[in-house]
């Protein structure tokens, strides 16, 4: 999957509520993930993620699971970390 159906995926999964939150980093939670604590609303994260360029995207194997591609992506100053878990979107960072 390429980088426009990796962002056209992410943003589906958030409008159906297919979302999940990577819990391994839980102390840093209030920092990492602003969506989860909620500085940040679903709607606005999808809008940053409209925003993206090929760019600002980057993904790379999961560190310990295997076959799990991480999705980075850099819209104006933020930094949206995830990966597809099916049905679900899971998001390890949402912050600037």
């Amino acid at each position: 999957m390429g980088f426009r159906e990796t962002r056209a995926e992410v943003i589906e999964r958030l409008k159906n509520g297919h979302i999940q939150h990577d819990m391994s980093r839980s102390g840093e939670i209030d920092v990492k993930n602003l969506m989860l604590v909620g500085e940040i609303s679903v709607d606005e994260v999808i809008e940053l993620l409209k925003k993206v360029r090929g760019t600002e995207y980057s993904s790379s194997p999961h560190h310990s699971v295997s076959g799990i591609d991480v999705h980075i992506f850099k819209p104006e100053g933020w930094y949206i970390k995830c990966y597809f878990l099916d049905p679900d979107v899971v998001f390890i960072s949402v912050h600037k």
